[in-house]
């Protein structure tokens, strides 16, 4: 009698196992990082914000999106950008302010998201704001290793280079914050304890809000 073949974890998937490797990579990177072997670590970082970029259209091309990816991916990218931060504002103390701005968002969308759990609501899924503002975080953070670690800008050049760099992110940072804190409004004020407020239902409300004013 043929064996009945137990079902595929829902949850083992391309998406997932990205954002595990991104999570793996974090301990490599602050220990070269930290040992100056700049060229390994920049090649990590990089790694890992590939992966970040691709695991959303891969979950949804091949129709991957779980629950668990939806927790696993963004605190992925959050303790991602905590280490990161963490090492450059050793290194570079002219990090400190996105560190501490990276640091209250984080602790806001944090409690929001708890806010939404004590509700039995689900959090939301990664938006495109979120990956534009994890995208800049990196390329600044690339930017400000390679400068000082490789090219040896001179000082002037690099403060005004990695001064623009930091505000721009830091700008988008809050953009992102903003944007998340009114989907969580948004499924809170809902009914439907599945609500989730997706880029298209974002748009759509907003043109009909248009239109009524």
């Amino acid at each position: 009698m043929a064996r009945e073949r137990k079902p595929i974890n829902q949850n083992l998937t391309i998406p997932n196992a990205l954002s595990v490797l991104r999570i793996l990579i974090i301990p490599f990177f602050a220990w070269y990082f930290l040992h100056d072997q700049l060229g390994i670590a920049v090649a990590l970082l990089v790694l890992s914000g590939l992966s970040d970029c691709v695991d959303g259209l891969i979950a949804r091309k091949l129709n991957q999106v779980t629950e668990l990816g939806k927790m696993l991916d963004p605190f992925a990218d959050k303790l991602t950008q905590g280490v990161v931060a963490l090492c450059l504002a050793v290194k570079f103390p002219v990090i400190g302010p996105l560190l501490l701005l990276f640091i209250v968002k984080e602790v806001v969308m944090l409690c929001c998201a708890f806010g939404l759990l004590k509700k039995k609501k689900r959090p939301c899924a990664a938006q495109w704001y979120g990956k534009v503002a994890t995208v800049m975080f990196y390329v600044s953070v690339a930017a400000i290793v390679v400068m000082d670690g490789f090219f040896h800008v001179p000082r002037t050049a690099f403060v005004v280079i990695s001064s623009v760099l930091l505000v721009l992110t830091a700008a988008m940072m809050v953009y992102s914050a903003v944007k998340y804190f009114q989907i969580f409004r948004e499924i809170l004020r809902s009914d439907d304890e599945q609500y989730e407020l997706s880029l298209h239902d974002e748009i759509r409300a907003k043109t009909v809000r248009k239109k009524r004013k």
